[in-house]
């Protein structure tokens, strides 16, 4: 296996002092800081990549490929939404391109021969991390943009978690390991890659649910508040 970009694997005894110090990540970090310093949701969201990059999270999914389905759930349904919500509101735009981008390059990075490049190729790791994050946020971009119709939008949410549980109920019953990058780390963790998979597949099916049922909710109120105040 070639460079892993959060280091080795790391055993349960490593994990916390397992931080990512990378400079020219801390220095994008504190870019997006500097630019987002006024506005609460955009630090919200750089917080959130923090967690996903510097945090020990990040090494752990060198190890485990269910921290790494977590980290892509933060990637997605958190860190997106949110900065889909910081950057420069536009005018309403199709849902359908947005949705569909998304989900393919989901899924395409799931792949076992793209998920195992990304994690033995630094450039490949990050091109999937961006490819994630830009096509989620142009996603949720979509489904936060004023007018639009609320049922549309609901929809979508419901069929971008649709999406994601049926990737990952894939994961969860697959008779077989399917990702070479984590075929032995797991073990350490006293797991088998089987077992880290399924259980990958459960935080895609499950916990995932609830940060598109907090963006369904406050789609909802932000309807409401809008009917309520007897605007167009």
């Amino acid at each position: 296996m070639g460079t892993i970009y959060c280091g080795p694997p790391p055993i349960p005894v490593q994990l916390w002092t397992s931080w990512n110090l990378d400079p020219w990540l801390l220095g994008a970090l504190a870019i997006l800081t500097i630019a987002f310093r006024r506005n609460k949701i955009g630090l919200a969201a750089v917080a959130i990549l923090a967690v996903a990059f510097v945090s020990p999270l990040c090494a752990l999914s060198s190890a485990l490929f269910s921290a790494r389905a977590a980290h892509h759930v933060i990637l997605v349904a958190i860190a997106a939404p949110l900065l889909a919500q910081a950057l420069p509101a536009r005018r309403a735009r199709a849902l359908t391109p947005a949705f569909l981008t998304s989900t393919v390059i989901l899924w395409i990075w799931h792949i076992p021969a793209a998920y195992d490049l990304a994690l033995s190729t630094v450039a490949i790791y990050w091109l999937m991390q961006l490819t994630l994050l830009a096509s989620a946020t142009w996603f949720w971009g979509a489904v936060f943009a004023k007018p639009g119709s609320l049922v549309d939008r609901m929809a979508f949410i419901v069929a971008s978690f649709a999406q994601m549980g049926m990737l990952g109920a894939i994961l969860t019953f697959a008779p077989q390991a399917v990702y070479a990058a984590h075929a032995v780390a797991p073990y350490a963790w006293g797991l088998t890659p089987l077992e880290d998979q399924q259980l990958a597949g459960l935080i895609m099916w499950v916990p995932a649910a609830i940060p598109y049922a907090g963006a369904a909710a406050f789609m909802a109120r932000r309807n409401w508040v809008r009917v309520a105040s007897g605007a167009p």
